[in-house]
């Protein structure tokens, strides 16, 4: 009789130990409420309809998503986000980061916790250098900084150029890259203006007035998405800087898919370099389109955010299969390094040096196409990686 209890309790311990393993816990950091609560919905639904449509390959394991609101883009309560994700709650996996200022301040808290964290939005270049245990599958903003300023030489023609950047990380990331690459193929910026800080839309007249009075032939424009890109389509209309000779360029965030139709012909013209908008015409994106609308209602868009969400998700699936469950922070490291995948932005990798995503750039005009505003792409870039690492600028290189 002992014996058989004794055999009882080891089978029992042994399906508590192997029901354990199938569940792996993701602890996601997003600013649920807040100025970018619209931004956390839009990560958030992105990696529910991944788990959603790819069932199949998150089976025998379980995915629970644990949630934590970062409140707002100054780093603090990020970091107590985090803390709580990692000690109170054991995830096994750390995931989100819209702003780039809330993954610099999680950092230490990231490599101190040793666990790997995916960042599914937040673009400053040097971030994922700040810890080793980040990984991104959303951009870096040299993906597209870079990449325009080269476009808007050789595509365009232009020979000057005004630039005006929301006065943070990735605004300065933008500033940076732009101005490198177009200088070096033989444009010169004209100015450079600060346009206030993230936390709020700022009025930008006197911003674009002080551009239109420098009479460049672009006004290349980083801000963040949502409200202070809709800000600055209204912006550039109001003060006739297109009547003016002017182009307004930039990378998609100044042509979010959920704010695009919004802008209506005041967007018609507007030439953004990115790696994702819901226009793009292959099979995977027509595919998550049509699944997006169907899951959260026919007037619903997915944008890059919901694709960082999604890729992410994807990333993390991938992670769970190759460690059977069992999330060991360096293996999963070594299990994302060159991982590919056919996302609805085309396909994408991460390079397994800088562990930053390497993806397709795709140089779109904003057209009238059945009563709609309609992104049509007009030049790609294949496989572009961050260019900041690539050529170990400032804080890219390697520490």
């Amino acid at each position: 009789m002992i014996k058989r209890i004794v055999a009882l309790f080891a089978v029992l311990a042994s399906l508590a130990t192997w029901a354990e393993a199938q569940e792996v816990k993701v602890g996601v950091n997003l600013p649920y409420t807040g100025i970018g609560a619209e931004f956390a919905q839009l990560v958030d639904r992105g990696m529910e309809l991944y788990l959603k449509l790819n069932a199949d390959k998150v089976k025998p394991y379980t995915i629970k998503l644990i949630k934590r609101d970062v409140k707002n883009p100054g780093g603090a309560d990020a970091k107590i986000a985090v803390q709580e994700l990692l000690t109170q709650e054991n995830v096994d996996i750390l995931a989100g980061w819209i702003y780039s200022p809330n993954a610099i301040a999680s950092a230490p808290i990231v490599t101190a916790g040793k666990k790997l964290a995916v960042i599914m939005n937040a673009g400053t270049a040097h971030i994922t250098n700040m810890s080793p245990y980040y990984v991104r599958t959303s951009f870096s903003m040299w993906h597209a900084g870079y990449a325009m300023g080269e476009a808007t030489s050789k595509i365009l023609k232009a020979k000057t150029a005004v630039v005006g950047y929301t006065d943070f990380p990735p605004g300065k990331d933008s500033l940076a890259a732009f101005k490198r690459s177009f200088e070096a193929a033989g444009g010169k910026v004209i100015d450079e203006i600060p346009m206030g800080g993230a936390g709020a839309v700022p009025d930008f007249t006197p911003f674009f007035q002080r551009a239109k009075d420098k009479k460049p032939e672009v006004f290349f424009v980083f801000v963040p998405a949502g409200d202070h890109a809709a800000a600055v389509v209204k912006t550039y209309a109001a003060l006739g800087m297109k009547e003016a000779g002017i182009k307004l360029i930039g990378p998609g965030d100044i042509t979010q898919d959920t704010k695009l139709q919004a802008m209506g012909p005041a967007a018609v013209g507007l030439v953004t370099m990115h790696h994702y908008h819901a226009d793009l015409d292959n099979p995977e994106n027509k595919r998550f389109v049509a699944a997006w609308k169907e899951a959260y209602g026919a007037a619903a868009v997915p944008d890059f955010m919901a694709v960082g969400g999604y890729d992410g998700m994807a990333l993390i699936v991938h992670v769970v299969q190759a460690l059977k469950g069992k999330v060991d922070a360096e293996k999963a490291l070594e299990a994302v390094k060159g991982w590919k995948f056919a996302s609805p932005r085309g396909p994408i990798s991460i390079d397994p040096v800088t562990r930053d995503i390497v993806m397709n750039e795709y140089l779109s005009e904003a057209v009238m196409k059945d009563g709609r505003v309609f992104q049509k792409v007009i030049g790609k870039i294949d496989a572009v990686k961050d260019a900041c690492k690539e050529q170990k600028i400032g804080p890219c290189a390697p520490k």
